[in-house]
């Protein structure tokens, strides 16, 4: 069902104990691996830098055997969703050795001038071995490092140069660090362990290994974790933030804490802003698993219309490949999702989603609960039209596939076969987060990016003046 779903590339862990690491970093991802399904890695600093990564999910990966190898009292981690799985050098975390001995990287984001970066760096006699961006960043941080000697003003000259979006966590010379963009597009946080501290994209991945949440990191900060302490930089001073509001929506898991909001406080309020903005009679709110659940729960309170889940998603069938004939893709959706028709039969449907992308799925969803004799259909959308590209990590980077950027409402709702459609608007979303408008990062919505991007209109636009 999610290939019709906006898509996290990545996220991220790291830990420095005054124990094994290994254990405490596996933990974390496992509760991250939604964030990334395809590739998990662990990097572990014992006298140099040991690293497993391989494709799979967290547990296939790293049985005890591979866990009880990665000797060290701090390390990173990375869990990976990619469009193209590629070369095993190009899994994270990233891990190079340098003039300036051996570092590892993981990123959770998307560096924009990334091409432009390797090709100055190969002018300057750098050869890669990767095709990453993060290699790029090594190397600029190594060089860095060699001209100052001094991490932390390596770490601040390094990311002068990126244009983008990055949460990063290091490994240098047997030292741990993380930092966040000026903006704070992706998330991080830091927790507190009996024995160490941790960051992690998410704080249910401090949950899972009993950490204390402390704090997020701060939008331009650079944090050293110690077994001890922390130890904090900032090195940019932006005026707003922008941080990406499909996070609360739909990409962190509802039992996170960002920025002071749960994901499911944010949720349910999108559902019963929904409910009140945009009413219908009907019989029955139902959610399309599992994206939906959440808003559906805040829709029926809010309208008293029972909450059932008409729509039941097999979670047993791991991967499937492309159908060589129409007919069988068709039925190939069918492995994932089947209606309960005793709900649908004769009633009037509320049906509930967090977004819409490509709108393939949904149509077929919608047919899906024809065919079950639904009476009427009324589809309702807690997310606004997505009518332009990510450029900061999130797999909708072709405006082509976005069916809201050539449609009316109105003539989406004839396209997936609805009896009314509604979307959540650009205020309402932000009123349901609880942020201000400036500190968010709402691109794909408005055509206005926190970065310039060429051929696209900048709201704010990264500046020196920023660093400190």
């Amino acid at each position: 069902m999610d290939n019709d779903k906006p898509i996290e590339k990545c996220g991220v862990v790291a830990a420095a104990v005054s124990g094994d690491a290994a254990p405490y970093i596996y933990y974390s991802l496992w509760a991250l691996q939604h964030r990334g399904q395809e590739i998990a890695g662990i990097a572990t600093f014992d006298n140099g830098i040991n690293c497993i990564k391989k494709r799979g999910l967290v547990h296939e990966v790293f049985g005890p055997e591979e866990i009880s190898s990665l000797k060290g009292t701090c390390g990173i981690g990375h869990v990976l969703y990619s469009i193209k799985l590629s070369k095993y050098e190009n899994f994270q975390p990233v891990v190079v050795n340098t003039s300036v001995g051996d570092i590892a990287v993981g990123h959770n984001g998307i560096i924009i001038n990334s091409k432009i970066l390797r090709e100055e760096l190969k002018a300057k006699g750098h050869a890669f071995v990767t095709d990453t961006e993060e290699e790029a960043m090594i190397y600029i941080l190594a060089d860095e490092l060699s001209s100052t000697g001094n991490v932390v003003r390596a770490l601040k000259n390094m990311t002068k140069k990126l244009i983008g979006s990055y949460s990063l966590v290091f490994i240098i010379n047997g030292r741990i660090f993380a930092l966040r963009d000026e903006y704070g597009i992706k998330p991080l946080c830091i927790g507190k362990l009996d024995n160490g501290y941790v960051v992690a994209s998410e704080s249910v991945a401090l949950d899972a290994i009993d950490a204390k949440l402390v704090r997020d990191v701060s939008p331009g900060e650079i944090v050293e974790l110690k077994s001890t302490s922390i130890e904090s930089t900032m090195i940019a001073s932006p005026k707003n933030t922008a941080h990406c509001v499909f996070e609360w929506v739909y990409f962190a898991r509802p039992d996170s804490l960002m920025d002071g909001r749960y994901g499911y406080e944010v949720r349910i309020e999108i559902g019963k802003r929904l409910a009140r903005e945009y009413p219908v009679k009907a019989d029955l709110v139902c959610p399309i698993p599992d994206s939906g659940r959440t808003h559906a729960l805040g829709y029926s309170m809010e309208s008293k219309i029972p909450y059932s889940e008409g729509l039941m998603k097999n979670r047993y069938i791991g991967r499937t490949f492309i159908m060589p004939h129409q007919e069988m893709r068709d039925l190939s959706i069918k492995m994932k999702l089947n209606t309960v028709r005793p709900l649908i039969e004769g009633k009037r449907i509320v049906l509930v989603d967090d977004s819409i992308v490509r709108g393939s799925t949904i149509k077929k969803i919608v047919q899906f609960i024809r065919n079950a004799n639904a009476k009427e259909i009324h589809i309702r959308i807690g997310f606004p039209p997505i009518v332009a590209p990510c450029y900061f990590g999130i797999d909708m980077t072709n405006r082509g596939e976005l069916i809201a950027s050539a449609k009316t409402v109105d003539e989406i709702a004839k396209e997936i076969a609805a009896d009314s459609l509604e979307f959540l608007t650009v205020k309402e979303l932000v009123e349901s987060i609880g942020k201000p408008y400036d500190d968010l990062c709402l691109g794909c919505l408005t055509k206005e990016y926190p970065i310039e991007i060429s051929g696209e209109r900048v709201r704010f636009q990264k500046s020196l003046d920023l660093y400190k």
